[in-house]
């Protein structure tokens, strides 16, 4: 029976180069010349740092980052959840943008849901951070990642691992 899997990955090298360019850009900039403007990423913990002097100059660093991570990789800042502004030494701050990877259980429900509520003669499953979908059709299963690129455009999907 043909299957496909829906999943959310990220592209740690897109994600890298981007914040590279954003770096290059807040290096270049007058307004940032001897500030605490910067901009990491762990990836061990997937979380992205920006730090600056104030919240001002963190919307600054996000105006340039966020294009940067579209250009790399389409919808890739809709990834990203953002912590509160914390404040540390002296008159700095910093925010820590946490990059959420694959389909979480509430996605993965509200995907089935949707496929349910369309009537379509597919199977869905949960499968880790996965939803692997079967149907008897490839054609169904072609209307399953049209629904899904029209109704959930909150979140990056992929579809992979597509079986006949």
């Amino acid at each position: 029976m043909p299957s496909f899997d829906i999943t959310s990955e990220v592209d740690m090298v897109a994600m890298k180069n981007a914040i590279d360019i954003a770096e290059r850009a807040i290096v270049n900039r007058y307004d940032f010349k001897g500030t605490s403007a910067k901009v990491e990423l762990q990836e061990k913990e997937e979380t992205i740092t920006l730090y600056g002097d104030s919240d001002f100059q963190l919307d600054q660093i996000k105006e340039l980052l966020f294009p940067a991570l579209e250009k790399k990789e389409p919808d890739s800042s809709k990834r990203l959840e953002a912590a509160d502004v914390q404040k540390i030494s002296g008159n700095k701050v910093k925010q820590v943008l946490k990059i959420k990877a694959g389909v979480d259980q509430e996605l993965a429900k509200k995907i089935i849901k949707l496929i349910k509520d369309a009537k379509l003669k597919v199977q869905t499953a949960i499968q880790g951070d996965a939803v692997r979908v079967t149907g008897a059709k490839r054609d169904t299963l072609q209307e399953v990642i049209a629904l899904m690129r029209k109704s959930i455009t909150d979140f990056p999907l992929q579809y992979q691992n597509f079986r006949d």
